[in-house]
């Protein structure tokens, strides 16, 4: 799998509430960046657990190499701001 990485990563599925939430902020956001979908792409789950040592989705990857696990909005848009990435 070829990745940007100026690009946020987001490993996560459709089944998932907090990956659906998460997805929402971003989009709501206008924040660009690339959905793994881990039904679709099930060897990124390995990817995925390997960044955050677990298992929990939604995994973040910022451009910075941060990541966050299940990040609550407040968390993501913190980051987001950290990075300058809000206008």
């Amino acid at each position: 799998m070829t990745t940007n990485p100026e690009t946020i990563r987001m490993y996560g599925a459709d089944w998932c509430r907090d990956c659906i939430r998460t997805k929402r902020q971003l989009d709501e956001l206008g924040i660009s960046y690339e959905y793994i979908n881990l039904v679709e792409t099930p060897d990124a789950a390995e990817e995925a657990k390997s960044i955050s040592g677990r298992t929990n989705i939604p995994v973040v990857v910022y451009p910075d190499g941060a990541h966050q696990v299940e990040p609550s909005n407040p968390d993501v848009e913190a980051k987001l701001r950290e990075l300058n990435l809000l206008g």
